[in-house]
């Protein structure tokens, strides 16, 4: 019988990801495969092993989801994959699996744009946002600002001219010699730093747009120039300029577009610094702050599987093509 129930998968890039969860956000089970040790001696994705790791991982996941969910095939509404962006063949092994379950257990399935996901990520867990919005997603893959009308509508108002946020962070971390992935640990170590080196801040005052390759030339030439730094010193002065960056265009967002809410989402969402920042912004300028729980910030099945219920509603076409630069525009 069905229950209102979507099974999501989340294929897009390092972590295989599926999960249930109901109409109202609420995530009755979601589990991931981490891929960190397959790359961690790379400093980054190696997208072969990604594509490997995948196709091992995916079908003893989805076993586990269903029986920690305690449902069914037949309990199910739909099923929700990402289609991108994202890798090509991270992407095939989600869209290939979730072809093959739609068909064997007689399930819509819709392909999901990743970028929507991480925006429908504040709405788990049963939490309420308000509209219009403006969204900052600061990830791995993406930094971009978004006006939202309402839970469906999307307007890009800006996005980065090279390097994501979390790319830079993870850069900056190997330069460091912190290890992958690098933006848990720098946030870590730049709490016991000072913020004491003048990187730059990019693109400060320009508009929406962003950029972070020079802000990582930065720290590398710094780092050539000073063979023993204080590591923390470092991190914490990077993390600054950073942080500076991010709620500044936030800011400007909010003073042009007058949103009801702020919604921060991606996995560079879980720092505790931009946390700390965004709480201070919108207490200053009155406007509501949308955040997902930590462990919803980075890529999983349960954004997948919320998104999915918007596909749903609207009666979306269930494209299934695969589109490794699908931009935040498109379904």
């Amino acid at each position: 019988m069905k229950q209102n129930l979507i099974l999501g998968i989340e294929t897009s890039c390092d972590d295989t990801s599926i999960a249930v969860v109901d109409e109202r956000g609420h995530v009755l089970s979601c589990k991931t495969a981490s891929q960190v040790e397959v790359h961690v001696g790379y400093g980054g994705i190696y997208p072969e092993f990604a594509s490997r790791a995948h196709v091992e991982a995916i079908v003893p996941t989805l076993r586990a989801v269903m029986s920690e969910a305690n449902v069914t095939a037949d309990e199910l509404t739909a099923i929700g994959v990402t289609r991108g962006p994202g890798l090509i063949g991270s992407l095939l092994v989600g869209i290939h699996t979730a072809a093959g379950l739609g068909a064997g257990w007689g399930l819509p399935v819709f392909g999901v744009n990743h970028l929507r996901g991480h925006l429908r990520s504040a709405a788990l867990q049963g939490a309420t946002v308000t509209y219009p919005a403006i969204v900052l997603l600061a990830s791995g893959g993406h930094t971009l600002i978004a006006y939202m009308k309402d839970a469906r509508s999307m307007e890009l108002v800006g996005t980065t001219r090279d390097d994501s946020v979390g790319e830079a962070y993870d850069k900056v971390a190997r330069m460091l010699g912190l290890g992958f992935p690098g933006g848990p640990v720098i946030d870590r170590i730049a709490k016991s730093g000072e913020a004491n080196i003048k990187f730059p801040r990019p693109m400060l005052g320009k508009g929406f747009e962003f950029s972070f390759s020079g802000l990582k030339s930065s720290v590398r030439r710094y780092m050539e120039q000073n063979p023993e730094p204080i590591i923390a010193d470092v991190a914490a002065s990077f993390v600054a300029s950073c942080m500076d960056v991010l709620t500044a265009k936030c800011k400007a967002a909010i003073e042009q577009f007058h949103p009801a809410s702020l919604i921060v989402v991606g996995g560079v969402s879980a720092s505790p610094q931009l946390r700390a920042r965004m709480e201070a912004l919108c207490d200053e300028t009155g406007t509501a702050l949308a955040l997902p729980p930590p462990q919803w910030s980075t890529d999983n099945g349960a954004m997948i599987a919320m998104a999915t219920w918007d596909y749903i509603n609207i009666d979306a076409p269930k494209l299934m093509e695969v589109d490794p630069n699908l931009s935040i525009g498109k379904l």
